[in-house]
């Protein structure tokens, strides 16, 4: 079975980008990657609203052409900034459903072959135990990597019903592998699966938490002075950890998270600040959203971040596995 299958339903790729199915001689600048299957904790969450999120937000484009060719506010020119830049889709990690570990272990393959051949990645989930495979195939870089988290929640269970690789627990799983350095935690608030023993366990490593309140005291400029300079650095990003008034479509909505120019803000300082090897953006349930908003938002998020990316030279010439 190949690591990846094209979009599912009407065949659409990010955009109407290039689908690359042929990870082995992949030739991009950035690459977008659907997992859209997380660890379950139970049989009734086998599947859920959030595997559809992939597709759901590739479908939902209006008019890929004029985002990806007309001015953009958000960066100050068109996408790509007049430059030769190559994005594809290598459509969604493919499943097994008698081996549901499988697609963490696809996942990580089809990562690592992209991290090889120098793309930076762009993960859409899924809940958020899909970036534990995307981290672990962080490994090819040898560089320690430092990980920056949106999120309400914590996320450092260590396990739930014996599940140790859901979606409570990937900042538990990320400090454990030995290429993860820093650990930046932005836009907590409210109540989740953590228990005080977990919070013990994040401030004991080191954890840098800025709850949602602090960061509204504070700003983003001076929570991104808190994240280490130079880089490298991986964004996964839960789409509750943004404010439910912008990004409605999740399961769990809790009021305060961060708004859109504190988004954006922090992903144009990420990259400014240094190498991002990738980004994942989960948790949404498309079900559950308003008018499309959260996917609206969700596309402005990823194209900030390429645009943002692009302008500050992060292609294809920069970091690349060892």
């Amino acid at each position: 079975m190949p690591l990846t299958e094209p979009p599912a339903g009407p065949v659409r790729t990010f955009l109407d980008f290039p689908f690359a199915g042929d990870l082995d001689a992949l030739q991009a600048d950035f690459a977008v990657l659907g997992v859209p299957f997380g660890m379950p904790y139970s049989p009734a969450t086998m599947a859920n609203d959030q595997s559809k999120a992939p597709d759901a937000l590739r479908q939902a484009a209006e008019d890929p052409g004029y985002t990806r060719e007309h001015f953009d506010w958000d960066l100050g020119g068109p996408l790509f900034d007049g430059r030769e830049v190559t994005l594809v889709d290598c459509g969604n990690v493919t499943a097994d459903s008698a081996d549901h570990r499988a697609h963490y272990r696809r996942a990580e393959a089809a990562a690592r072959k992209i991290f090889a051949a120098g793309a930076t990645l762009i993960t859409l989930g899924g809940d958020h135990g899909i970036p534990i495979p995307i981290m672990r195939a962080l490994e090819v870089f040898q560089r320690e990597v430092t990980l920056v988290h949106v999120d309400a929640h914590l996320d450092w269970r260590d396990d739930i019903n014996g599940e140790r690789e859901g979606y409570s627990s990937p900042i538990r799983r990320a400090s454990e592998m030995p290429w993860v350095g820093p650990i930046v935690q932005i836009g907590l608030r409210g109540i989740g699966s953590a228990r005080e023993r977990e919070v013990a366990d994040a401030r004991a490593y080191g954890a840098n938490i800025v709850t949602a309140y602090e960061l509204q005291e504070i700003g983003m400029a001076a929570v991104l002075e808190r994240i280490p300079d130079g880089g490298p650095y991986y964004l996964t990003v839960d789409a509750d950890g943004l404010d439910p008034t912008i990004m409605p479509g999740v399961i769990s909505p809790t009021p305060g998270g961060l708004d859109w120019p504190q988004t954006r803000t922090l992903l144009h300082g990420l990259v400014r600040k240094g190498r991002v090897l990738g980004l994942d953006l989960v948790e949404i349930a498309p079900s559950y959203d308003v008018r499309k908003l959260t996917l609206i938002y969700a596309e402005r998020l990823i194209c900030n971040f390429v645009g943002a990316a692009v302008r500050a030279g992060q292609l294809r010439a920069g970091l690349t596995a060892r």
